[in-house]
């Protein structure tokens, strides 16, 4: 983790102090009518049962607090500060703001934005609130391949070009090619605390609405840069560099959603990296939903309930091709089928249960059964 906010005996004194002035500051914007000020967040509970490598577990996964304020109709700060796992000390656990950015609304086709952001790859790195999505975890190929949630700091512009067709484009910095490894890819190489200049990189995607009922989305991303860099501006002294590029969709026809994703990892100089580290990863998954819950029973206080049975495979690989050399790891080349059933009765509250086979070309094999509880408010 970047930084532990903990007082003796790992108390969490910041912590309760950012829980509790977000609550009065709530309150504060209830009670003023056109309030600047917005408050909001997301969550999750999950309960992890393993047969196979693994632990049973019960986890506090995460808690996001959000804090907005509008300076004027057109600059409006944004921010998240998450927990994870509900305890931080001796290494164990995590505080960190995920974002915080200025948005400078100059016009739809260009306006600016600055600060600590989402880094555009992918759909659950942008949007990963728990009711947006079905399973209890989020998709390994958005874990080790693209490594959700993966912030950047810099700065970029972003827009709207028409009713159909948006994108965002940034400088931001690069990532720490020596946390890189085997089976967990570049996810060890995210910086959140003083992360160096040394080397940037530039990141962006393009999404497009080729359908007139706008049920159909395309997007592209991309990143490159350098990886000699590291957190509290110093530099590990690597040499090498990565590419990220990733396509993705979304469709909505009647009771049915598919998504799906493809994304690959390219990291050139991955021979003077060591740790296995592989000179391509990449994976891919595809999901479907079914919206099975009949309109007689959306009445009174389920006005606004969903039901949707999904099932989802992926197949990611961090060793899908090795530096002249070095020689692969098998348990990096891994596949992932999930089904399960997601119960919203309201809109922003998901209680979520599934069923996971993961198996990998070493021959390990484990089943999972999950549940879980999410929210965003």
């Amino acid at each position: 983790m970047s930084q532990q906010f903990i007082g003796a005996g790992g108390r969490i004194i910041p912590i309760l102090a950012l829980v509790l002035a977000l609550g009065s500051l709530r309150a504060v914007a209830q009670e003023a009518s056109g309030s600047p000020f917005s408050v909001g967040g997301y969550g999750e509970l999950h309960a992890n049962f393993v047969e196979g490598a693994g632990k049973d577990k019960f986890d506090i996964h995460r808690f996001v607090l959000y804090m907005g304020y509008e300076f004027a109709d057109w600059i409006q700060l944004h921010s998240e500060t998450e927990i994870e796992h509900a305890f931080v000390n001796d290494g164990h656990g995590e505080v960190a703001i995920e974002q915080l950015y200025l948005d400078f609304a100059l016009s739809e086709p260009v306006s600016v934005r600055a600060g600590r952001v989402l880094t555009p790859i992918g759909i659950i790195n942008q949007r990963h609130e728990p009711s947006t999505f079905y399973g209890v975890e989020r998709p390994q190929v958005d874990t080790v391949i693209i490594p959700s949630t993966w912030s950047s700091d810099g700065i970029g512009v972003y827009g709207k070009l028409g009713e159909n067709l948006s994108y965002e484009a940034y400088v931001v910095n690069g990532l720490d090619g020596s946390k890189f490894n085997a089976l967990s890819g570049i996810r060890g190489g995210r910086m959140k605390e003083q992360p160096s200049l040394n080397q940037v990189a530039v990141t962006g995607r393009v999404d497009i609405r080729p359908l007139p009922s706008r049920d159909l989305r395309v997007g592209v991303s991309g990143y490159t840069g350098g990886a000699n860099n590291g957190n509290r501006g110093t530099n590990p002294g690597v040499n090498a560099s990565l590419t990220v590029l990733s396509a993705d969709a979304e469709y909505r026809v009647g009771p049915l959603d598919f998504r799906g994703v493809y994304a690959e990892d390219r990291v050139h100089g991955a021979a003077g990296l060591g740790n296995g580290t592989a000179a391509k990863m990449k994976g891919w998954y595809v999901e479907g939903g079914w919206h099975f819950l009949p309109e007689s029973v959306k009445q009174g206080r389920l006005a606004e309930a969903d039901a949707v049975l999904f099932t989802r495979y992926e197949k990611y690989d961090t060793q899908a091709e090795m530096p002249a050399g070095v020689a692969k790891n098998l348990a990096g080349d891994r596949r992932d089928l999930t089904v399960g059933l997601a119960f919203y009765p309201v809109a922003n509250l998901v209680t979520k249960a599934d069923y996971q086979l993961r198996k990998d070309a070493a021959g390990t094999e484990s089943t999972l059964i999950n549940f879980g509880i999410g929210w965003m408010f």
